[in-house]
């Protein structure tokens, strides 16, 4: 609650509201703004300087590789009833580990200068402490190293930490809930994936359709027992 716009017995008012609702989408403008700049192109002079213009009400800038763990991270801030937007932190995805670099050098100490944090795979762990490292942000990073910066890796990625936070069975529910157990049954009954373990199973559905990821992101935040948040998820959080 902004306080500046709060009644004395601590009811928010509507100015506050409109306050809130203004950063959010100013917040809103500066992710897309990072996202044209870093991709470079025609348009990326003017959304430089449309990020600069913003950047006076980011606090944080968290870097993820798409727009599933955007929604995972915004969901489970939720639940723990804060919002993010409304306290400056900018969730971005970068459409792809292989694009920290160039978002690094919009946000980091070559471009905007902000305080950053992150989420990425093991797989792509060695892309973000390279380039951590390069723009000034460290150096010989270990994993404790990326973690005290704010930078988290899933083992190994975020579905297979929701996976194991929720269990098997847990996940299935939440398939049944929304209402797609029998395409899963159908998956499960591919030949390349009838001898592997559920929760493999579990996790190559998930990636079977444009737009599923960051809908069982959502759903399995939803479920999920907050006593049993995975360790990068929650140190994330902890951090920004």
């Amino acid at each position: 609650m902004g306080r500046e716009n709060a009644c004395a017995c601590g009811i928010p008012t509507v100015q506050d509201g409109i306050g809130k609702r203004g950063l959010v989408d100013e917040l809103g403008r500066f992710s897309r703004a990072a996202v044209t700049w870093a991709a470079g192109g025609a348009e990326s002079d003017a959304a430089a300087a449309e990020a600069r213009e913003l950047a006076g009400g980011v606090r944080t800038v968290v870097l993820v590789e798409g727009s599933s763990d955007q929604v995972a991270i915004e969901a489970l801030a939720a639940r723990d009833g804060r919002d993010l937007g409304a306290e400056g932190v900018a969730v971005v995805p970068l459409g792809g580990a292989m694009s920290i670099g160039r978002f690094l050098d919009v946000c980091g100490p070559p471009g905007l200068g902000l305080p950053l944090a992150g989420l990425c795979d093991i797989g792509e762990e060695r892309h973000f402490r390279r380039h951590l490292e390069r723009v000034g942000l460290g150096s010989g990073l270990t994993r404790a190293g990326l973690e005290t910066l704010g930078f988290q890796v899933c083992v190994a990625d975020l579905e297979d930490e929701l996976i194991r936070a929720l269990g098997a069975e847990g996940v299935q529910q939440v398939i049944e809930a929304q209402g797609e157990m029998r395409p899963f049954r159908t998956f499960q009954g591919q030949p390349a994936q009838r001898e592997r373990p559920v929760e493999h199973q579990l996790r190559r559905f998930m990636g079977t359709h444009s737009g599923r990821k960051a809908l069982y992101a959502q759903a399995l935040i939803a479920h999920l027992d907050l006593k049993h948040v995975p360790r990068p998820l929650e140190r994330l959080l902890t951090h920004v």
